[in-house]
């Protein structure tokens, strides 16, 4: 990084004239561990998986639209599908929980853990068993990519329900109120948004996981408090993204996190591993409040504002050019010595 900044120094403009696109692509050269960062081969993954908390009444709409995106994402017909055609990205779409058999599609990589999760304002989402098995595949997803040459990951999601499960997630992440961090998910009224952060708060007080202050890394029941918020208020793909950004981070490939359920996932990684919040940029600002508090948790300012509130990785896929630019900028722009202009000294 050192390395990087004093490049950026010698090239033909003024100190931080280029603003955020010098120190994203400092930033990188750190995440690479190489002065010259290169952004050749961006992956999205998109991970689905249904919520059980979805029979409460808190989205928009039915659980239907899980299976029918994740078919349009093969299909090659949704948001994220042209935005990733646009920015040259390649996808993975995986199952990780939906909560209906899946047709056969080559492009499906299906390592559904169970048909969705339960319903946590009954009982626990899933078991510890699932939440370290939707981690670890998680994990391998990322290293799939990567072994395919992937050199940047963008997260993706899809299930309906799961603002829910991340809010709750968020909240106990931030100590911040329910209501502070629950959004309108798919556009939701007053009435069902006020059910979604009562039940949010309810499951919150069952499971003992609002008590602020508390400390992040004590355990219950010998489980890492992280891998118990999963368990309790969570979602297959949330735990897979979770282990995207590990699987990521360990070989040291940048994560783009997109809007609120990537956010959670993002919170959640760092939460079990904390360095690899240095391997993450966020892509944009989404409107669900919620990403918003989940940003700020990190520490990570958004590239892009852009009042979006779709997921599925739209966002991340648009902050693609961005982190390719600031590569290029860094690597091809011409030093004051090398182009023959005079500096300021």
């Amino acid at each position: 990084m050192q390395r990087a900044a004093a490049r950026q120094n010698t090239l033909t403009k003024p100190n931080g004239s280029l603003g955020r696109l010098e120190s994203l692509a400092i930033g990188l050269a750190g995440m690479q561990g190489y002065e010259g960062p290169q952004i050749h081969l961006p992956y999205i993954i998109v991970i689905a998986g249904d919520h059980g908390i979805t029979r409460q009444g808190v989205s928009a709409y039915p659980a239907e639209v899980t299976p029918q995106m994740v078919l349009n994402y093969l299909r090659g017909g949704a948001a994220v599908n042209v935005l990733a055609r646009h920015a040259g990205a390649q996808m993975i779409v995986a199952d990780f929980g939906v909560a209906v058999d899946m047709p056969a599609y080559p492009a499906l990589v299906s390592q559904k853990i169970a048909y969705g999760t339960r319903d946590f304002s009954v009982e626990p989402a899933m078991t510890e068993a699932q939440a370290e098995q939707a981690i670890a595949q998680g994990i391998s997803l990322a290293n799939r990519a990567i072994d395919e040459g992937a050199d940047l990951i963008v997260l993706g999601d899809m299930g309906i329900g799961n603002t829910t499960a991340s809010a709750a997630m968020i909240a106990a992440l931030t100590g911040k109120p329910a209501a502070d961090v629950t959004g309108r998910g798919t556009g939701v009224d007053n009435v069902t948004w006020k059910r979604k952060v009562a039940l949010i708060e309810q499951a919150l007080i069952t499971y003992q996981l609002h008590l602020p202050p508390y400390d992040l890394h004590s355990e219950t029941e010998n489980i890492p408090f992280g891998l118990n918020l999963l368990r309790h208020v969570g979602g297959f793909e949330i735990g897979g993204l979770c282990g995207v950004v590990l699987g990521a981070a360990s070989r040291r490939v940048p994560v783009l996190v997109d809007g609120v359920i990537t956010g959670a996932a993002a919170l959640l990684a760092t939460m079990l591993v904390t360095n690899a919040r240095y391997y993450l940029i966020a892509a944009h600002l989404s409107v669900e409040p919620g990403h918003r508090a989940a940003l700020a948790h990190l520490g990570l300012t958004p590239l892009l504002d852009l009042e979006l509130r779709l997921g599925e990785g739209s966002g991340a896929a648009l902050a693609i050019p961005l982190v390719v630019a600031a590569c290029k900028v860094l690597n091809e722009m011409a030093t004051f010595s090398e182009a023959g202009v005079s500096n300021n000294g």
